[in-house]
């Protein structure tokens, strides 16, 4: 199954953070990486990635240089400190919010409506 980005609206700078929580990686290594994460699940396209990617350093929470990799230049991203807090946060509000849909959408038997 394949989600819509507009399904990670809210969800996308955490799961970028994420894979870059392990080291430095290149614009096409982390879409890889999602996307392999994910099983399958999340396959973004750059016209997704690249914007959140420079919003996320905009806010000072991943750096970027550029590096000559095979002869071909990429620009690499890596978290910064304030992005490794933010990345604390993105899992905590997400623990809370996946733990409330599990809550609902769990199949448990909902009491008769009082009225």
């Amino acid at each position: 199954m394949r989600v819509r980005p507009e399904a990670l609206k809210g969800h996308l700078d955490g799961l970028l953070l994420a894979v870059l929580e392990n080291g430095p990686r290149h614009g096409y290594a982390i879409i890889e990486a999602v996307r392999t994460g994910s099983g399958g699940t999340f396959d973004l396209q750059t016209g997704t990635v690249y914007p959140a990617l420079h919003r996320l350093e905009r806010a000072g929470f991943i750096e970027s240089r550029w590096h000559v990799i095979g002869g071909r230049r990429r620009r690499e991203y890596e978290l910064t400190a304030s992005g490794r807090r933010a990345l604390g946060d993105e899992r905590a509000v997400w623990a809370e919010f996946a733990g409330a849909v599990s809550s609902l959408l769990g199949g448990r038997t909902w009491p008769a409506d009082a009225s």
